[in-house]
């Protein structure tokens, strides 16, 4: 392609190619973090936006300023004062911030989220500089609308995460700290899918709090009272994603971290009119059902003949079952009750039979008690009796898959799929150098945390091999929904379009090259693996025609490139000097500036 000839797609709304129109200049354009380029504004960009006199004489390139914020980065003392660095970076330069994140991703991954954000939650109210986000209050129901309506015009806002901050990252009830990890959530959506960070919104529900640590802290910054639950809940929630809806009519909604007792419910009420997607349900599902169709491809078996055995049956064990059913039955052709037959849970009373006291979620799964009667069905019994392929541990009980145990699973089939997946690192169910032990090197592992290679004499006639470990990070599945769901406009996620993104991330797995490469992609790769996942969530999505989007490629090569063009990527586009007069409201610096729209009231009363 020529310098003068134009993408294809560079006509999109979204399109990031070209010149980016601006309308501000001086101190206002240097306080805007999606303008403002520091040192590496060029001679003509200083002239012509009033820089000179504001910035020092030296033009940097972004390489240069991507080694000095690294230099800054690594002499911070710990992981928690690194994130906070970060945290400032990106409140002042958008573009600086996400290549250092991308040049380093491996390296900062884990600081940017869990497990160092997870710090951060809990030093929310201990660390909070100025606020980011939406904080909507359950005591002023009445005020959740216009609150919403600072935030933009309808067209400025593509993604929402919302949280009520009772379920984070495995520390438990966080109350209005929870805005972080909505905030941490959409950073990986433009880090890994390249949405847009300035047509983004993080939004807490502050509905109180049950940690009693936060309530006796007199600096804790949300509301000071228990959680409140029931009907008010309810009206809370409904009211949120009605505002949402109405204000925001083209925005995909992504539910995070939302207690046991209402992450399903809320997902299943509103999941068939809304765009919405829950993280904890589905994402973890999606992102497990992957590593287990590559585990299977590797050991040349197919998903319908899975017999899976999930620990630990809270939201993301049922959520992991609900993904395999599905696929299951859509492989099959059979009912999703039918496909349920195939899997087993297991929680604390162990195994859930209908004589078990459970949830909604799990009624599907509970197995027929008079079957097991005079049975023993502790998770090794169950094992034994079923002889499964696949065993899941969702539990967050450490060492629960003991040697004796995995032995029995390497009995009942020669390679079984073993994937202890609780989180942090110390709950893990086993670690893969135990479970690689006891099975001779013929366990196919991927775990919830990051883990080294494993080394063993497991190779041809006793040679050693080196058996790389996947992570099931569900970065390398959310962001590719969102990103397809967001640029179909879709009108909802429905089931086809989670198993399409399951199979998209299932078809780049290292291992069905090599079996001792990883089953998933790492998160090194997680931008070409969300095109890939955002190309067959839009095409399941013109299939089942909720696609509202006009003028979608058919073609693959046609589809990947305008998904690409759509991408925000971190590089400094050419600012291109407009008048205010007619300019839009990204040149005037006025998306995500709450205040910058005409009177609130007038604009709800509008809507």
């Amino acid at each position: 392609m020529s310098a003068n000839t134009k993408p294809k797609f560079s006509h999109l709304p979204l399109s990031t190619s070209g010149p980016i129109e601006c309308a501000v200049s001086g101190t206002v354009l240097l306080n805007t973090p999606y303008f403002n380029r520091g040192s590496a504004h060029s001679a003509e960009e200083r002239r012509e936006f009033n820089l000179t006199g504001l910035l020092p004489t030296s033009i940097q390139t972004l390489e240069q300023q991507v080694d000095r914020a690294y230099e800054q980065y690594t002499s911070r003392q710990d992981d928690l004062a690194k994130n906070t660095f970060l945290t400032s970076l990106k409140e002042q330069n958008l573009v600086l911030y996400f290549r250092l994140l991308q040049d380093h991703m491996k390296e900062m991954f884990s600081v940017v989220y869990t497990p160092t954000e997870g710090d951060a939650i809990q030093n929310f109210s201990r660390l909070f500089r100025r606020p980011e986000g939406c904080f909507l209050n359950i005591n002023d129901i009445d005020r959740v609308s216009h609150d919403l309506a600072q935030w933009g015009k309808p067209e400025d806002i593509d993604y929402i995460v919302v949280s009520d901050g009772e379920e984070i990252l495995g520390i438990g009830d966080q109350g209005a700290g929870g805005i972080l990890i909505s905030v941490a959530k959409l950073v990986l959506t433009t880090l890994c899918a390249g949405i847009h960070p300035n047509r983004t919104l993080p939004v807490v529900l502050d509905c109180g709090t049950n940690n009693e640590k936060l309530l006796n802290d007199d600096l804790y910054l949300g509301l000071r009272q228990k959680r409140e639950r029931g009907e008010k809940y309810d009206k809370f929630v409904d009211e949120f994603v009605k505002s949402a809806r109405k204000l925001f009519p083209r925005a995909y909604i992504h539910f995070e971290d939302f207690g046991l007792t209402n992450a399903r419910r809320i997902l299943d009420h509103y999941r068939p009119e809304v765009p919405c997607f829950n993280d904890d349900v589905q994402g973890t599902g999606c992102v497990t059902l992957a590593a287990i169709m590559a585990g299977l491809h590797v050991t040349k078996q197919k998903l319908q003949d899975t017999k899976m055995v999930i620990f630990g049956a809270g939201t993301a064990g049922v959520g992991i079952a609900d993904q395999v059913r599905d696929a299951v039955a859509t492989e099959k052709g059979i009912s999703k009750g039918e496909a349920a037959k195939q899997i087993w849970l297991i929680d604390k009373p162990g195994l859930l039979t209908t004589k078990t006291e459970r949830d909604n979620g799990q009624e599907v799964y509970a197995k027929d008690a008079s079957e097991w009667d005079g049975k023993e069905t502790s998770l090794l019994s169950v094992i034994k009796e079923i002889k499964p392929n696949v065993l899941i541990g969702t539990s967050t009980v450490p060492k629960a898959f003991t040697e004796q145990i995995v032995k029995a699973m390497a009995k009942g089939t020669d390679r079984p799929v073993i994937l202890p997946l609780s989180n942090p690192t110390r709950l893990h169910e086993a670690v893969p150098a135990d479970i690689l032990k006891w099975t001779e090197g013929r366990a196919l592992v991927a775990t919830g945390s990051p883990f080294d290679p494993v080394k063993g004499p497991w190779g041809p006639d006793g040679a050693e091999v080196e058996i790389e470990v996947a992570e099931c990070n569900n970065s390398v599945v959310f962001p590719g929904i969102g990103l397809g769901a967001v640029l179909s406009r879709a009108a909802k996620v429905t089931d086809k379009m989670l198993v399409a993104a399951v199979r998209g991330v299932a078809a780049l797995s290292p291992a069905l090259k090599d079996d001792t490469a990883p089953l998933l992609p790492g998160v090194e790769d997680v931008r070409a693996v969300s095109v890939r996942v955002a190309r067959e969530v839009i095409l399941a999505a013109v299939e089942d025609g909720v696609a509202t989007e006009s003028d979608i490629p058919t073609g693959e090569d046609n589809l990947d490139e305008w998904i690409r063009e759509q991408m925000w990527d971190p590089v400094y586009r050419p600012l291109q000097r407009v008048e205010p007069a007619g300019a839009s409201r990204a040149a005037k610096a006025e998306l995500k500036v709450v205040g910058s729209l005409e009177k609130v009231q007038d604009k709800v009363a509008r809507e």
